[in-house]
């Protein structure tokens, strides 16, 4: 038996059994933000085998002096774990893409596969700062599915969190401005973005 959830507040229930189902608007914000981070994580994967075959290959999100990917994928920090770092976006992200679609199909899943869920888009946030940081202080360049997998890899810690907010006890004022938050988040990468490449920028005014 499916326990009570309220779709338009994207809340989880959960029954005896240990099953939760949220919202649709959290399935859809998973499915959304699993494909477009699978896609840039394939995009950057593919780029990256092209750089190997030819090390004068230029990526195609290599724009400019800061937007340029081939800097980053030349260093150390893309290959945090001995591969690419591509690799844990594309496998990471099917699993959300796959969770999405199976909860718009009608899939309740169980308390664990939430919590591991939870464990895993936290891990993710705490790479993407520790990437963020990487880019704008020691590479000194951006990579544009990059900064699309940052958005995302929010966008999913976000939904984890809302999905198990019951048993996390987070307050609903929190849940309730969680989008907006999200976009202060945004707006405060964007800004460290804009100062600390704004010798660059400038030129372009």
């Amino acid at each position: 038996m499916l326990s009570r959830t309220d779709p338009a507040a994207g809340e989880t229930g959960a029954d005896p059994g240990g099953r939760h189902a949220p919202g649709r608007s959290t399935a859809w914000s998973l499915l959304v933000a699993g494909l477009i981070g699978l896609v840039a994580s394939a995009t950057l994967l593919i780029e990256k085998v092209e750089l190997l075959k030819d090390p004068g290959y230029t990526p195609t999100c290599s724009i400019n002096p800061v937007l340029s990917c081939g800097s980053i994928m030349k260093t150390w920090q893309a290959e945090l774990l001995g591969f690419p770092n591509p690799v844990i976006g594309v496998v990471g992200f099917a699993v959300v893409t796959t969770t999405g679609a199976s909860l718009l199909a009608g899939a309740v899943l169980r308390g664990w596969y939430w919590w591991g869920l939870l464990i895993g888009a936290a891990a993710g946030v705490l790479l993407v700062h520790w990437l963020i940081l990487q880019s704008l202080y020691r590479i000194g360049a951006l990579c544009p599915y990059c900064m699309v997998v940052w958005v995302v890899t929010m966008t999913i810690f976000v939904a984890a969190v809302t999905s198990l907010r019951r048993a996390l006890r987070v307050p609903p004022s929190i849940i309730q401005y969680a989008p907006s938050l999200l976009v202060a988040w945004t707006l405060v990468v964007a800004a460290l973005i804009a100062v600390r490449f704004w010798d660059y920028w400038s030129t372009l005014v």
